[in-house]
């Protein structure tokens, strides 16, 4: 299974609006918001998280002492 997380941060309220492009989303009170993503791929056995680049910091403690477990 591969599927997509997309968290949208706002400094204000946590309504949004959908554009009439059908892709942009803004926030309903026009407040100062961030959004990224990430691709993970995951098997019987494990997963992988597909967008990683070079530069990306390494995961959290917790995934990856579960990941050894």
């Amino acid at each position: 299974m591969i599927f997509t997380i997309e968290p949208m941060i706002n400094a204000g309220r946590r309504e949004i609006k959908e554009m009439p492009d059908g892709w942009t989303i803004k926030t309903k009170d026009r407040s100062l918001s961030a959004q990224w993503e990430h691709t993970v791929l995951v098997t019987e056995t494990g997963y992988e998280v597909l967008t990683l680049s070079a530069g990306s910091p390494p995961p959290p403690a917790f995934v990856t002492e579960k990941a050894a477990a």
